[in-house]
């Protein structure tokens, strides 16, 4: 007894191994979503049938005989049609399963002891009812422990009905003893697998359409992003008296920096950089609004340290997600080189003038949406022919190499100790420096450069 139990593990053990493999196949195809989702589930439904059925037949054709008995794991198959297809795909594998159960058992399904009959019939029962289950409770069934006691209890039912149906009992009664251990366990456990198996795989690639999609999103929200920056070429800003050039490097796919040029009347050009406290998407959105409400302020408002003041305000009435943002924005004379400008808690800019660099004293007044009713102070520079101001973010000198040193102030102002000021020279000069630095260290925060440079008119 011990070494036909033994046998019934092992062979019964086998055969799901081979279920459960194309179990990770299904549960890695649409199938299961274009069941729930579709509205053509027929086509689904049908499919999930039959390759349940076909499951149930190689269960019947790998099982063996043990009196008048054929012992398998037919019924994982109308139980996994049940699952994905509902009560006409299990009842379809069902009826696919028992009809090869029937033909396999037609020379003996009159003698005594025989449980061909009973076990079309359990078989059928078996999809139509893990159908319906599936149908009200799918979710439900998707849990590992729900499965396995369903699937124990299809298996008892199946046997009850071989000691009801199959004559004499005497012989039921004592085939059931001997398979009711190995046959309700091995069809309990390999549902429960498979159901973890699909529901794993399932999850698996929607995690991985969701990843494909977010991508794309992002994708296209950073092409969106850089849309919103001015485009500097020689047609904008166009004006002899003045050269810009300029530089944004997101950390991420979108970013927190921004910077931005604009006429304010037709002798004024604004130049500003910010930087909004964290990253990614939020910070993207945050960035956005900001740019629009500080151009809109400006052009609007003839003080600059007053429009920065309705700028503050007006995000911090709207700062449901506690951001704040430090800016540089300063107003450039394009006649005789008066430069204006306010800074709210951003980086002091370099002043490059005939070969000589240094940082700009600046006041440097609260950030950007941290508090209502702050008041900002605007200061002034006189610049000479060629002077050149450079504007950056804290990504530039937080720059990291892989011991974690920073780049820094001092190597940012080496960069600027030359006779060249041709600000897009200046800028690809920077990047370079920091490029080595690095030395192939990953990028941690935004990266964002604007450098104007000023010529007299002629």
């Amino acid at each position: 007894m011990s070494g036909d139990m033994s046998a019934m593990f092992a062979q019964m053990i086998g055969t799901l191994a081979v279920i459960l493999v194309v179990a990770s196949f299904i549960g890695g195809s649409d199938i299961i979503t274009k069941f729930v989702k579709t509205e053509q589930k027929w086509k689904f439904i049908l499919a999930a049938g039959i390759l349940g059925g076909i499951f149930g037949i190689y269960g019947n054709i790998a099982g063996f005989d043990l009196g008048g008995a054929r012992v398998s794991v037919r019924d994982i198959g109308p139980m996994l049609a049940g699952f994905t297809g509902g009560p006409i795909g299990g009842l379809l594998a069902g009826l696919i399963a028992a009809t090869h159960r029937i033909f396999m058992g037609i020379h003996t399904i009159s003698d005594p002891g025989d449980t061909t009959i009973a076990c079309a019939i359990a078989t059928t029962l078996i999809g139509l009812i893990c159908g319906t289950v599936s149908l009200k409770k799918h979710n439900l069934i998707k849990k590992p422990v729900f499965a396995l006691l369903l699937s124990a209890l299809m298996e008892a039912m199946h046997l009850c009905i071989v000691l009801i149906v199959t004559k004499p009992f005497e012989m039921a009664l004592e085939t059931v003893k001997k398979i009711a251990l190995p046959f309700i366990s091995i069809n309990a456990v390999g549902f429960c697998l498979m159901i973890i198996i699909i529901t794993y795989m399932e999850k698996q690639r929607t995690l991985a359409i969701e990843k494909s999609r977010m991508e794309s999103e992002l994708e296209v929200a950073s092409t969106i992003q850089h849309s919103l920056l001015p485009m500097i070429n020689n047609d904008y800003p166009g004006r002899k008296e003045v050269e810009v050039d300029a530089y944004m490097k997101a950390a991420k796919e979108v970013g927190g920096d921004f910077y931005d040029l604009f006429f304010v009347d037709n002798t004024h050009i604004a130049f500003v950089i910010g930087d909004v406290s964290g990253k990614g998407v939020p910070a993207a959105l945050f960035m956005a609004s900001s740019k629009i409400i500080l151009q809109n302020c400006i052009r609007d408002i003839t003080n600059l340290a007053d429009a920065l003041k309705v700028v503050n305000n007006v995000l911090c009435e709207r700062n449901e997600a506690d951001m704040f943002v430090t800016i540089w924005v300063g107003i450039l004379d394009l006649t005789n080189g008066e430069l204006k400008f306010v800074s709210a808690g951003h980086n002091a800019p370099i002043l490059s003038r005939e070969g000589h660099a240094e940082y700009v004293e600046q006041k440097n007044n609260f950030v950007i949406a941290g508090m209502k009713g702050v008041e900002y102070k605007e200061e002034t520079i006189q610049l000479n022919e060629d002077d050149v101001i450079y504007l950056y973010t804290d990504g530039v000198t937080e720059a990291e190499d892989k011991d974690h040193n920073l780049f820094g102030e001092g190597r940012l102002l080496n960069c600027f100790q030359t006779d060249d000021n041709d600000p897009n020279k200046l800028i690809e000069g920077v990047r370079k420096s920091i490029n080595e630095f690095i030395d192939g260290n990953s990028q941690f925060d935004d990266i964002t450069m604007l450098c104007f440079k000023w010529e007299k008119e002629k």
